[in-house]
């Protein structure tokens, strides 16, 4: 029987009711109490780093996740992360550049409703996370959520409140699980060889993941909106190393009569920062050389292209890039690296 490390963090899966609402209070320890069920499927121990609501998850507890997983990657066949699904998709995008290429599986889970609620997701979540942990098949990392096997670099958190929280955007996905069983091909697009080729792309994992304890938190996303002004490149500038833009459209970038977000762009990067563009549009990418109002920006090599990743995934890599290097073709080189199937260049 395989050994799975639950590593509970807190989150709505762990809250419990107070005076001011919902806020993390049971254990790991507890919760894994409410699915004896796991019994029969793995021998489970559980650690518990943090106990905070996901909101409140930083980039320095991602990197406190990643240790977690580290210290202990020899004794256990796999781990399940117990998280808050408001930011987990950060986080399980954050864990596939810090631990990249893992042979052994690191799933994420949560729910919805906490735990103890009667008509929770939170125990099913829970088995099959560890049921995905413990499959010869799995690696790297992935949330499971659902019934659904998302990438860990291609989830976005769509709904509030429905039990199918999360999608994956861009990219298939690589399992779906019913009654108890991890279904890899037929319904969900691809077979397990076609999304996990050996050395597509990815960092090979046959001799152990290759791992990370540096990120830049100076990274922030700047979402376009109609009037808004270059100036907010000045103000940022002082703050941050980083800007992930969110553009309009597959890559529009508007130009004001005396109001140049071009020349805002250029002076940015040329004075030593980074830009990364993306489009707010969650479906199908970027692609700056289609219209006129993103074609000066295509072909500049000091400015990174998101493609088809996720700002989740772009706010994380971009902070692993610049945790490696000021170098600016260094971290063009890491940003441009495929890790976990997180972008198909166009």
């Amino acid at each position: 029987m395989k050994k799975i490390l639950i590593i509970a963090t807190g989150g709505t899966i762990a809250s419990t009711p107070g005076g001011d609402g919902l806020a993390p209070g049971l254990t790991g320890e507890e919760l894994a109490a409410y699915v004896p069920e796991l019994a029969d499927i793995a021998q489970v121990e559980v650690v518990q780093p943090m106990n905070i609501d996901s909101t409140n998850m930083r980039p320095a507890d991602w990197v406190a996740i990643s240790r977690t997983i580290m210290g202990a990657y020899e004794d256990f066949d796999g781990f399940v992360v117990l998280h808050g699904t408001d930011t987990m998709a950060y986080t399980a995008a954050a864990l596939s550049y810090l631990i990249q290429g893992s042979p052994k599986p690191i799933v994420l889970t949560g729910s919805q409703q906490p735990m103890a609620n009667p008509f929770t997701d939170a125990r099913l979540n829970l088995y099959q996370s560890v049921l995905y942990a413990t499959d010869d098949l799995s690696r790297d990392v992935t949330i499971v959520f659902g019934g659904q096997v998302i990438v860990g670099t291609r989830a976005h958190k769509q709904r509030t409140m429905s039990f199918n929280a999360f999608n994956s955007v861009n990219f298939p996905l690589p399992a779906i699980i019913r009654a108890g069983r991890i279904v890899r091909d037929g319904g969900v697009g691809m077979a397990l060889g076609d999304i996990w080729p050996d050395g597509a792309g990815d960092v090979a994992s046959s001799a152990g993941p290759l791992v990370y304890d540096r990120l830049n938190e100076r990274v922030i996303v700047l979402r376009l909106t109609p009037g808004l002004s270059p100036r907010v490149f000045d103000l940022l500038a002082g703050d941050f190393d980083a800007i992930v833009l969110e553009t309009f459209g597959i890559g529009g970038i508007p130009e004001y009569e005396r109001a140049s977000f071009e020349r805002a762009i250029f002076d940015w990067v040329e004075s030593g920062h980074t830009l990364a563009l993306t489009t707010q549009v969650s479906e199908e990418g970027l692609d700056l050389g289609v219209y006129e109002v993103g074609r000066a920006y295509a072909e500049n090599a000091d400015i990174l292209k998101g493609d088809d990743m996720t700002t989740e995934a772009l706010v994380a890599k971009t902070m692993w890039a610049l945790g490696q290097s000021k170098d600016p073709e260094v971290v063009r080189e890491l940003f441009y690296r495929t890790v976990n199937h997180d972008r198909n260049p166009r």
